[in-house]
């Protein structure tokens, strides 16, 4: 292998392990299902490669973080991705609370959207934007 490629290589591991290190926030906003559903395919990929991750919802994005998730627009294209053999929300959900991403639901979201926290998993936080700032620090943030 020309030492070229050798370089390229190295360099490429190198950055990859540095970014293993950024923690990545992910701001969910929409309630629809085909956002909800990536940002824990984001979540749980990202965690499962050894990245703190931070999920914050706000607004419609709440309903994601629901134990029953049904009120998601859009919620029966489940069933379709899974047909096509594609991993399942709730399959998401699970990995990312096994990975220990961190939830946390946006007070101010959940009283615009009218979700009463009581119905939301267990393993959520309710805080706001500032707390999910602190979280991710100098780290990535992605909106969905």
């Amino acid at each position: 292998m020309p030492r070229s490629a050798i370089c390229r290589r190295i360099v490429a591991s190198e950055t990859a392990s540095v970014a293993l290190g950024i923690p990545l926030g992910i701001l969910l906003l929409s309630g629809t299902h085909e956002r909800a559903h990536y940002a824990f395919v984001l979540a749980s990929g990202a965690a499962a490669l050894g990245r703190k991750v931070v999920l914050f919802a706000t607004n419609a994005g709440c309903r994601a973080l629901l134990a029953d998730w049904s009120a998601l627009d859009d919620a029966a294209r489940d069933t379709r991705i899974t047909a096509n053999g594609v991993a399942g929300f709730a399959a998401l959900r699970d990995a990312a609370i096994e990975l220990d991403v961190r939830l946390i639901a946006c007070e101010a979201g959940l009283r615009a959207e009218a979700i009463d926290p009581a119905g939301l998993l267990p393993q959520v936080a309710v805080a706001g934007v500032a707390t999910f700032l602190e979280a991710v620090g100098n780290g990535q943030v992605i909106s969905l």
